[in-house]
């Protein structure tokens, strides 16, 4: 098994049990559902989104087209529902995961600030969001009427929810997303996460596609367990540190919104709490020595001693922590990681005729995908660096002018994945920050 990373493909499957008062508090949301079920959603066009992929020009016709397709994307998969949410369907699956679509429409906060409709959607986005965790936290994907599809129990998934809510609120100064809904659901990703940094004591969540059913032994870390990676399949150690570190973002975020939002100090204190332990935990356990790096991050550890050096394509990863605002490009662990991350030496390090870059078990050995070189380029430090991302993304476009989720580097007409909101979006938010004039929008506060 290289890299110790497993392999277990995205399946579409219900998984996992429910307790009673789950499935009483399932049932209560669900009232509202049912009264727009078999009613058509409402299909987007935000035209400050259609105005900025028709302004856009590049010397580079494929550059063009592919940004123009990518930024359009997003608004494509969303409806609004009657009930007033907006749904966001990842692609060609007829679902919503709760990380990719807050993913797909984080290029929208840049036209949120001066564009009505851009807020109107992400707090229609944002609102279903709420209701989606509080139907079930350990789910990571749901369909337009409010159901499971998926019961993988993926930490990022929460932390994207309340990253989402507090980017917005950042950006617009909008308040009003901050509803009793919302209130509920940070109450429920804030018991989840604690429960979860006590996994072998304090839950019961299983899968049947984790090792035995429930993952392997793990030690006390002060770090959250998470059942399944950012690429839906099965954690190999169950304290994934890219999950981890956006975890510790989400929870200074909500520490911020429960202090000046909510007014309540316990929950500030409580989010605190668990943040610093994260913190402690990441920097303990998941900083360990390499020979030829010297000390880099692990991707996953168990906190008995055993680690995966490693990484994944899909964010949170470790390529992508300073990008989540754990900690700063320049720093001096992150730079040792970086360069282990992008050489022959890390297993999912892969490179063809036409691009190179970082892969996934999800997907067929030897694959890259793009979201990890678009990531690269988000944390390069060069604009050599940042060119080298732009012509290998060109070179994947197999003539859709898109992205996907996966390609062969040596021939991109073999790829996965037709229609995969989540790198488009990423691609967009890119153009718009490295060769726009965008400022980057953080994911939270390193001084919270």
């Amino acid at each position: 098994m290289k890299g110790a990373i497993a392999n277990c493909r995205r399946s579409t499957h219900l998984a996992g049990r429910r307790s009673p008062r789950r499935v009483r508090a399932v049932a209560a949301l669900l009232v509202a559902g049912s009264m727009f079920l078999g009613r058509g959603a409402q299909a987007l066009e935000l035209n400050s989104i259609v105005q900025a992929a028709s302004a856009y020009h590049s010397p580079n016709a494929r550059l063009e087209a592919l940004y123009r397709s990518a930024l359009l994307h997003t608004s494509r998969q969303a409806e609004i529902a009657p009930d007033g949410t907006a749904y966001v369907k990842t692609g060609d699956i007829p679902a919503e995961w709760l990380r990719d679509a807050s993913a797909q429409v984080r290029p929208y906060l840049y036209f949120a600030k001066s564009d009505p409709e851009a807020r109107t959607l992400l707090r229609a986005i944002i609102a279903r969001e709420a209701k989606y965790v509080q139907i079930d936290p350990y789910a990571n994907a749901f369909t337009f009427d409010y159901r499971v599809w998926e019961q993988k129990f993926e930490l990022d998934s929460l932390a994207y929810t309340v990253i989402l809510a507090w980017s917005y609120w950042k950006t617009t100064g909008d308040r009003s997303i901050f509803t009793p809904d919302e209130s509920l659901a940070l109450d429920k990703v804030l018991q989840t996460m604690q429960r979860e940094s006590d996994h072998p004591h304090l839950s019961t969540y299983g899968h049947p596609q984790m090792a035995e059913g429930k993952g392997r032994p793990v030690g006390y870390t002060g770090m959250i367990w998470s059942g399944f990676r950012p690429s839906d399949d099965a954690c190999y150690f169950n304290y994934l540190i890219p999950s981890n570190m956006m975890a510790a973002v989400a929870l200074g975020d909500m520490m911020q919104i429960e202090r000046d939002v909510f007014r309540n100090p316990a929950k500030e204190r409580a989010a605190h709490l668990l943040r610093d332990q994260v913190r402690y935990g990441i920097q303990k356990y998941g900083l360990l020595f390499n020979a030829r790096y010297g000390y880099i991050y692990a991707y996953e550890v168990d906190g008995l001693g055993g680690a995966v050096f490693a990484d994944d394509a899909n964010v949170p990863s470790l390529l992508s922590a300073p990008y989540i605002g754990y900690l700063s490009e320049s720093d001096k662990y992150y730079q040792a990681t970086r360069r282990f991350l992008l050489s022959a030496d890390n297993p999912t390090f892969y490179t063809g005729s036409v691009a190179r870059g970082i892969g996934s078990q999800h997907t067929a050995d030897r694959w890259v995908w793009p979201l990890a070189i678009v990531m690269q380029g988000l944390t390069a430090t060069s604009d050599a660096e940042r060119r080298d991302v732009i012509n290998e993304l060109i070179a994947s476009d197999p003539g859709d002018h898109l992205l996907h989720e996966s390609f062969d580097p040596n021939d991109p007409a073999k790829f996965t994945r037709a229609d995969f909101g989540w790198p488009n979006a990423l691609f967009s938010e890119y153009m718009l920050t490295s060769y726009g004039s965008a400022a980057p929008i953080p994911m939270g506060d390193p001084h919270a």
